[in-house]
């Protein structure tokens, strides 16, 4: 297991850590305002990286940028009509979309990864699906899966051409901006009502939020720039996929949530896809 898997790993053990502060804070405080204010946090971390940064970099920060915030926006408003069990399974989804979208950017599909992509969605199915769907909330979170298959394809493809700092500066920057816009748009055409109660709102979230900032969004999205220079986009997708395991051990050994045998075995599931990743297929012998 080379390096930058090592350091994706690390990245989805943070973000594990994260479904339960979303959901905390969604009871508060929209999606789209706690996307705002972590980016900004997130962004003046950031600052300093993004005055060498070439005009391709803030280019390929803008895409990145965008796709970024519409998954975290989207998984942020799901969050706020379903569970974050049932956001977790929906949003792996994307596990199984990137090796069939990446056919669209001339990528190749490979049986070996597309199942470990299946083996890791059945097992997040068998942590989390439960009953008590929501069209809202159930169409949003499939729209952050998408977004984020997207996102990861695009980096794997552009994280090369650039400075890891720069390009995570740069998106951060973007996307604290993209925000920023929406949260003064919408809160405009309300009248002004939330803008006026966010500092109150936002208040007792505040350790929440620059923990999501710092840490898991300044931080591991400049690792996830330097890491996916080596690793391509179907295999960080499956990696991806340890999330929701993080998410429910965290809950186990912090919060004392249950954890079902059934949820053992699921995350057993995508422990071992994330191993059928990591096996190289046979190379085809030379004709004789």
């Amino acid at each position: 297991m080379n390096f930058s898997v090592l350091l994706l790993l690390l990245v989805t053990l943070v973000w594990g850590t994260t479904f339960p502060l979303l959901k905390s804070a969604s009871s508060s405080l929209s999606g789209v305002e706690i996307s705002a204010i972590r980016f900004v946090i997130a962004a003046v971390c950031m600052l300093p990286f993004v005055f060498k940064a070439r005009r391709e970099t803030w280019r390929d920060g803008a895409l990145l940028g965008a796709l970024a915030l519409t998954s975290y926006v989207a998984q942020a408003y799901g969050l706020e009509h379903i569970s974050s069990n049932r956001s977790a399974f929906l949003t792996s989804l994307n596990v199984l979309m990137v090796p069939f979208i990446g056919l669209l950017f001339g990528g190749r599909l490979s049986i070996l990864m597309v199942g470990a992509a299946t083996v890791a969605c059945s097992g997040i199915g068998l942590m989390s699906w439960e009953g008590g769907g929501n069209l809202l909330g159930d169409s949003a979170t499939l729209l952050c899966a998408l977004a984020y298959a997207l996102y990861t394809i695009m980096l794997s493809q552009r994280a090369g051409r650039h400075d890891a700092r720069q390009l995570a500066a740069t998106q951060i920057i973007l996307m604290a901006l993209f925000a920023s816009l929406w949260v003064l748009g919408s809160g405009a055409s309300g009248g002004g009502a939330a803008l006026a109660s966010l500092p109150e709102r936002l208040m007792p979230h505040i350790g929440t939020l620059v923990y999501l900032g710092l840490v898991a969004t300044a931080g591991m999205l400049m690792l996830q720039a330097y890491a996916q220079r080596n690793v391509s986009a179907d295999k960080a997708a499956v990696i991806y996929a340890l999330e929701p395991v993080f998410a429910a051990l965290f809950g186990w050994l912090l919060l004392s949530e249950s954890l079902t045998v059934q949820a053992g075995i699921g995350g057993a599931m995508v422990v071992v896809a994330v191993i059928i990743s990591e096996l190289k297929p046979a190379e085809p012998k030379p004709a004789s």
